[in-house]
């Protein structure tokens, strides 16, 4: 994996934007809901829980599809190209996305129990056992499980880095290259016909009140835990440059302002790359870290991810049993690593590992996938400053070291040559 191709060469955050972004299609399928739900009849409202029941069904059998074509490529890339710094790099942003989210978890662990104390909304309706069951269903079997999918991920994409580029990975690259497309073209598309259902549903039995004030408490734990963060990250930059961390992040701004406006990791490259530069970190180490961890570093996403799981868990009864979400938010680290680069693309890879070990059921993804695109702009912005801090601490570490970020062809050809020699 090299900086050149680490926007898994299709990354839909580069392409041309539809005139009306995902976000306000989002917010306007959750504002249509709520107004609809009060007068809307049942037999419309049963037209919309017949495509949220035939897209979760289809969802579900993408899922395990979704973790073999991400992960196994992004573990088999990190042992290639430029070899220890990636490696290096991406367990930085690992670590990183780590503290995120154990940062979250121990503060929502602390805060949201008493938050939302006497809140409690129950199991999230289930349409199927209400009069707004769908006229029709149709079962689509997953191949095979989510754990299964990660365990034999993680089995080629380790077994990919012992060999040399052949017909397997080039199948895998190709294979992520079908995912991808499939979420971008199909899956993101219809979010906002499934939110709208699935909120539509929440009105009409009672529940999007609850549901609604529950978002806007957590909003806030994240926005605050957001900045924790990127002033951590920037202390440690700091204490790796020798620089004031406050000018440091400063610096940054816009970068993270640019985030807020595009949503967009990749987009706002340029712009997180000239703040890196500002911070005195060497253009070739900038050069290089900045584009990968654009792909690889999403402490932002996994920090919304767990704060926004732990409050529908709660406000649902299910309770939050801390040993499986330490579990969680490891996994989950990794799931980020191996995320595509396109809208929603962090929540959708992330969908799996909550039902397999949280065991959301539909309507909780839903809102899942809901809340997390509410303010994807933040996470993003926070991705995308922490980006710089990474930088930074990388060229920390390869000071007075040779900094060598030879493409995968080019190491083979050294290695042939030394070989013959």
């Amino acid at each position: 994996m090299t900086a050149e191709n680490i926007s898994y060469e299709l990354s839909g955050d580069t392409k041309k934007k539809p005139k009306v972004g995902l976000l306000l299609r989002i917010v306007i399928a959750i504002v249509l809901a709520v107004i609809l739900g009060f007068f809307l009849p049942d037999w419309i409202a049963r037209i919309f829980q017949t495509f949220n029941g035939l897209f979760s069904q289809f969802l579900g059998f993408l899922i395990p599809l979704i973790i073999v074509g991400l992960v196994t490529p992004a573990i088999g890339e990190l042992g290639r190209g430029a070899g220890k710094w990636v490696g290096i790099t991406a367990l930085i942003a690992y670590v990183s996305t780590l503290f995120a989210g154990f940062l979250a978890l121990g503060v929502c662990w602390m805060l949201l129990p008493r938050l939302l104390s006497g809140v409690n909304v129950g199991p999230l309706a289930n349409p199927e056992d209400s009069n707004l069951a769908p006229y029709f269903s149709i079962e689509i079997p997953a191949t095979f499980g989510v754990m299964t999918a990660l365990v034999l991920s993680f089995c080629i994409g380790i077994g990919l880095t012992f060999i040399r580029k052949g017909t397997l990975q080039k199948a895998a690259v190709e294979f992520r290259t079908i995912i991808v497309r499939i979420i971008e073209k199909v899956i993101i598309p219809l979010l906002p016909i499934y939110i709208f259902g699935m909120f539509l549903s929440l009105t009409m039995n009672g529940q999007i009140w609850t549901v609604i004030g529950t978002f806007a408490s957590v909003i806030v734990i994240v926005f605050v835990l957001t900045v924790v963060v990127l002033l951590v990250q920037y202390l440690i930059a700091g204490w790796a440059m020798h620089q004031n961390p406050f000018k440091m992040l400063w610096n940054m701004m816009p970068a993270y302002m640019t985030a807020l406006g595009t949503s967009s990791s990749a987009a706002t490259i340029p712009v997180t790359l000239e703040c890196t530069l500002k911070n005195r970190v060497p253009g070739p180490i900038a050069g290089f870290v900045v584009p990968l961890c654009a792909t690889i570093h999403l402490a932002g996403s996994t920090l919304k991810i767990t704060s926004f799981a732990m409050a529908i868990m709660i406000i649902t009864g299910q309770g939050i049993d801390l040993l499986p979400l330490i579990g969680f938010v490891f996994m989950l680290g990794v799931i980020m690593i191996a995320a595509p680069g396109v809208p929603g693309g962090a929540i959708m890879a992330a969908v799996g590992i909550l039902q397999s070990m949280l065991g959301f059921d539909d309507v909780a993804v839903g809102l899942m996938i809901a809340s997390y695109i509410a303010i994807d702009s933040f996470g993003t912005a926070t991705n995308v400053t922490g980006d710089g801090a990474i930088a930074a601490i990388m060229a920390r570490i390869t000071k007075g070291k040779e900094f060598n970020v030879n493409t995968e062809e080019e190491g083979e050809a050294e290695a042939e040559a030394e070989a013959n020699a």
